[in-house]
């Protein structure tokens, strides 16, 4: 997610919490914050320390290898990023906290990307914004932190700073980072949100998550564009969650007929990993499907005008892709449906649009439809 400043104001300029804690009192508030945590909806809530050296030399070597595309502001906050003291002077520790998020099984997840007419979009970004939903949460937990200590130092942040939520996540104890870099929980699998409370507080810290990937690749061999070129190394520029949301040009052409009907992100890897046999359906209505994005079709996604576009995602995390990247998200995906009058109708409704980035995807949906539907009859069809 792009980065943006911190999701919550400190009570004051930076941590300076000077009350005196013993030992026993800091351990008993640990549990409370935990307790506090998963009244508020929270799954499961952890405490880290601030050392992150390992995940800053890996970080490092990953942005020299340009595997992040136009993320430009993944390397611009520099050792901010990686030393949360530098971002929020003061701070000892990190309160990590996840929360679920899956809308519906499995099975039904996979029946929507077996059918090239519906347009999947990432379950994530079904139902409201989680940037919303979690950081209240989480500052109402500060509060509650609060008003048991008195005043102290704290910023929260949910995915829209640099922070560096999926090591933080690990140390915390609430799940390893696996193959395909997405934390995994082992009574939970990796459907859940995570954000992160920086504190000035000196709270004892949980046992890091230990890795449980082994020798399974699924998330590797599921990939649709071969993304995660080596266990735990994604390269985002191949990654379809990026090119459908932070890609902000043409999609290559080499990748788009492996995007099938994806509009908004990907979930393959989770769908593969054998660690969401686990995973439970969220009790946040919040994150349920809204305006029938779980079952819609390309076509009729792809005749929403602007205002259209701007109505039905209001609150929702697929707003901010805007419209343009929305259509040429569905050109693809209607340029890798089933031919038929009704697809190649509905991109020539579209083939004078303003913006040349909708319209040069246009252009190539239509040429592959019309490939295909001049495509010679082969002896198979010809029995068929």
């Amino acid at each position: 997610m792009t980065d943006t400043n911190c999701e919550a104001r400190a009570p004051r300029d930076g941590p300076r919490h000077d009350l005196p804690l013993s030992e026993a009192e800091t351990a008993r508030l640990a549990r409370a914050i935990k307790a506090w945590g998963a009244e508020l909806g929270f799954q499961q809530v952890g405490i880290a320390d601030c050392d992150l050296a390992v995940a800053e030399a890996r970080l490092g070597a990953w942005l020299q290898q340009d595997m992040h595309g136009e993320m430009d502001w993944l390397a611009r906050h520099g050792t901010r990023r990686s030393r949360p003291a530098e971002l929020v002077p003061g701070t000892l520790r990190v309160i990590s906290a996840r929360m679920d998020y899956l809308p519906e099984y499995q099975v039904n997840i996979e029946r929507v990307l077996t059918d090239p007419a519906q347009a999947f979009v990432s379950r994530y970004a079904l139902g409201r914004d989680y940037h919303k939903v979690l950081r209240q949460r989480l500052k109402r937990l500060a509060q509650r932190i609060e008003a048991q200590v008195g005043a102290f130092g704290y910023r929260v942040f949910v995915d829209s700073a640099p922070v560096m939520e999926k090591p933080l996540a690990q140390k915390a104890g609430l799940g390893w980072i696996g193959k395909h870099t997405n934390v995994i929980n082992p009574q939970a699998g990796s459907w859940f949100f995570l954000g992160e409370i920086y504190c000035d507080l000196p709270l004892p810290t949980d046992p890091p998550a230990q890795d449980h990937c082994g020798r399974c690749k699924a998330c590797i061999d599921i990939c649709p564009t071969d993304a995660i070129v080596e266990p735990y190394v994604l390269d985002a520029r191949l990654c379809i969650s990026y090119l459908t949301i932070e890609h902000p040009g043409p999609i290559p052409e080499p990748l788009r007929a492996r995007i099938g009907n994806r509009i908004y992100g990907c979930d393959d890897c989770q769908l593969a990993c054998p660690w969401n046999r686990f995973a439970r359906l969220t009790e946040e209505t919040d994150f349920l499907p809204r305006n029938d994005l779980d079952t819609a079709t390309l076509i009729e996604l792809f005749g929403w005008d602007e205002d259209s576009f701007l109505r039905r995602t209001e609150g929702s995390a697929i707003r901010r892709i805007g419209h343009e990247r929305w259509l040429r998200n569905l050109a693809v995906a209607l340029g890798n449906a089933e031919p038929s009058s009704a697809v190649r109708e509905a991109l020539s409704a579209r083939a004078d649009h303003p913006s040349e980035l909708v319209r040069e995807h246009v252009r190539w949906a239509l040429a592959v439809q019309g490939a295909v539907q001049q495509r010679p009859a082969t002896g198979l069809d010809r029995a068929l």
